[in-house]
């Protein structure tokens, strides 16, 4: 491979993570209130709580660890909050794409050195690491959205929807 095709963004190794959302958008865009609180046990998340939290984690992540600047995750970071209201599928499709919009809009900036730029935690947490590198934050984003969309999959096929079609 000579340079000419080397990425300069480090979106590129990134780009199914934008089909996954747009999967999970398509799932949830339809469903009622009453499907969005469909849940495969009492004690485990509902639809819904799956995705404020996908939400809200990559919110906090990116304000918190990556000091990525957008005014909306201040907000968007508590939605998984104990308190907070229930969302409609309108309003959880939104978080999505706000959420997803701060992140691809860091990806498309970097290049693919800044991925190992090495950040400082100040998030108060003691279970927090002291330092994450870029790369590491953006897997973990990644394999967490997979995760608790792989859930709310599930949860929709135990009830006879389709899941996410991959």
């Amino acid at each position: 491979m000579n340079q000419e095709t080397q990425p300069t963004s480090a979106l590129a190794f990134y780009e199914g993570w934008e089909t996954y959302q747009n999967l999970l958008i398509q799932a949830l865009a339809p469903l009622t209130a009453e499907q969005l609180a469909w849940r495969p046990a009492p004690h485990l998340r509902s639809i819904q709580q799956n995705c404020l939290h996908i939400i809200g984690a990559r919110a906090r992540w990116c304000s918190l660890v990556l000091r990525l600047d957008d005014e909306s995750l201040v907000t968007l970071g508590e939605w998984d909050s104990k308190g907070m209201p229930e969302r409609s599928a309108t309003e959880l499709v939104s978080g999505l794409q706000q959420s997803w919009q701060v992140l691809r809009d860091a990806l498309q900036s970097w290049t693919p050195a800044d991925l190992f730029v090495t950040i400082p935690t100040t998030d108060p947490d003691p279970d927090l690491q002291e330092s994450y590198t870029r790369q590491w934050v953006i897997w973990h984003l990644v394999e967490h959205d997979l995760n608790h969309g792989g859930e709310i999959s599930l949860i929709l096929g135990m009830n006879g929807l389709e899941g996410l079609g991959l």
